[in-house]
């Protein structure tokens, strides 16, 4: 009888220890990530064609062209394993090479509006709303990742559970952060004038 009491104890114990909400959570997170890293590599193969259909534009400017293919490279040559979500380090350096070519594209679709030639080009508008379309899927994966995420580390950090954590070695992983918080928060200029001549 003695020994089903300890049995009963432990199984109660450890079921509001949180180690299932833990592995659910790791779980939900991996996957969260996945789909992260898939809308990145969708992005990854949408540039050599906007590439391609932008160097048609006699006089494009090459450098901003050039940018955008060192960004796909850096971005693409990263390597990325299930480790990186619970190393800050790899994954800040992640982060930081996909915001480079995320700002890499954008300058691009911001040179390209001068060329009247490209924004009539079918194909070229066709691949900026694919890219468009991109750029919101990878928002949302983003969101779900960030949301599983402050799940797990809220679990992490909580007492009870933060005890299931440190004895199991659940440290908290890494989110999403804003690279230039501070450019953000300070309002647009807006120049009204004339551009000089």
């Amino acid at each position: 009888m003695k020994r089903f009491l300890i049995l009963m104890f432990t199984v109660v114990a450890l079921s509001g220890c949180g180690y299932n909400d833990f592995q659910r959570l790791d779980e939900q997170s991996k996957a969260a990530w996945s789909e992260v890293l898939n809308q990145y590599q969708r992005r990854a193969d949408l540039v050599p064609n906007i590439v391609a259909s932008v160097k048609g534009e006699a006089n494009f400017e090459q450098d901003t062209l050039t940018k955008v293919i060192e960004a796909r490279a850096k971005a693409t040559s990263i390597q990325v394993t299930p480790e990186t979500l619970n190393n800050p380090e790899a994954f800040a350096k992640f982060q930081q090479a996909q915001g480079e070519l995320s700002g890499a594209l954008s300058r691009l679709m911001a040179v390209s509006e001068r060329y009247p030639t490209l924004q009539a080009n079918q194909a070229f508008r066709d691949l900026r709303v694919t890219l468009e379309g991109t750029e919101n899927r990878i928002t949302i994966a983003r969101n779900r990742y960030i949301q599983t995420v402050q799940q797990y580390n809220v679990l992490a950090r909580s007492f009870p559970t933060n005890l299931t954590a440190k004895v199991f070695s659940y440290e908290a992983k890494p989110t999403f952060a804003v690279q230039n918080e501070a450019q953000i928060s300070q309002p647009p200029v807006v120049d009204f004038s004339a551009p000089k001549k």
